[in-house]
């Protein structure tokens, strides 16, 4: 458990040659590490960042038991550790002289770094996300469905898909997507990467709507979903995520994964009718 177990790296292609195995080893629950980091690799690729992050694996009897990222804007991500390993990681942090400005994780893990950052740096930590994470078993498409069809969307539907990414972030209060998509800055928000489906009217006109990821080891999450709110309660919702869900397998997906509220039992709900099944609890904490 010593701080020295930790090896860490600016290098991301260092770091997924010698961590990339562990991170593929459990797809569905590595989702986030997953997509965050093949994200940070193409904006270097594509010079949009001009910070690098950090990259770190702790390493027993010479094998990968863990990993953190840290990005540029001071996301720290981090697969399960046990408690007295998130005071080694909090402490090497700390020495090095680094404050990141939040924490998301499995829910025992981030609960334990909060606390080992708060021990280790007097920093207050304020819990800001906790979710469900559900990993799709047998795809159950809706029956009876609404009427109506699924359409990948194109570029033509740019400026629909950003007025509805927008709404749902002021719904969900995700005010750091906002800022990014105010700005002109699309690429770069969360929403950047994703691949979208329309659920349409049998006259053509969109209802619903939900994204995907692209194929990182084999997973795919759907995120976000959403539905305008004077159009919800109509099924449109679970018959886009279905449409979004089986557009995912067909791209070579083994693992479909997404994020619901624990507070919303209406979507977990329909996610479970959908053949979703809960897998994990996950949380995210910020640092003052």
């Amino acid at each position: 458990m010593l701080p020295d177990h930790w090896r860490l790296t600016r290098d991301i292609d260092d770091f997924l040659a010698r961590a990339g195995e562990f991170l593929r080893s459990r797809p569905a629950l590595h989702n986030t590490p997953l997509t965050d980091i093949e994200n940070l690799r193409i904006r270097r690729s594509a010079e949009r960042d001009v910070g690098t992050g950090m990259f770190g694996r702790l390493m027993s009897e010479g094998e990968v038991r863990a990993i953190f990222y840290l990005t540029p804007r001071g996301r720290l991500g981090l697969t399960s550790l046990a408690a007295g390993r998130t005071d080694a990681l909090a402490a090497r942090l700390a020495e090095l002289g680094h404050s990141p400005s939040h924490v998301i994780a499995d829910k025992d893990t981030a609960d334990a770094f909060a606390e080992s950052w708060q021990r280790t740096t007097g920093a207050a930590a304020v819990p800001f996300w906790r979710t469900h994470l559900y990993r799709l078993g047998t795809l159950v498409p809706p029956r009876p469905g609404p009427e109506g069809q699924g359409r990948r969307t194109g570029g033509e539907d740019r400026e629909h898909i950003t007025r509805w990414c927008r709404e749902f972030c002021v719904d969900v209060g995700e005010q750091p997507s906002i800022e990014l998509i105010d700005a002109g800055f699309w690429v770069d928000s969360r929403f950047g990467d994703r691949h979208f489906t329309f659920w349409e009217t049998p006259d053509g006109v969109p209802v619903s709507m939900a994204a995907t990821t692209s194929v990182v080891g084999g997973m795919v999450r759907v995120d976000p979903v959403y539905t305008p709110a004077h159009l919800r309660g109509r099924g449109y919702a679970g018959a886009v995520t279905a449409e979004a869900s089986r557009a995912a397998l067909a791209a070579g997906a083994t693992e479909v994964v997404l994020f619901t509220d624990p507070d919303n039992p209406t979507s977990n709900a329909l996610y479970q009718r959908l053949g979703y099944v809960h897998l994990a609890d996950f949380a995210g904490y910020r640092f003052s």
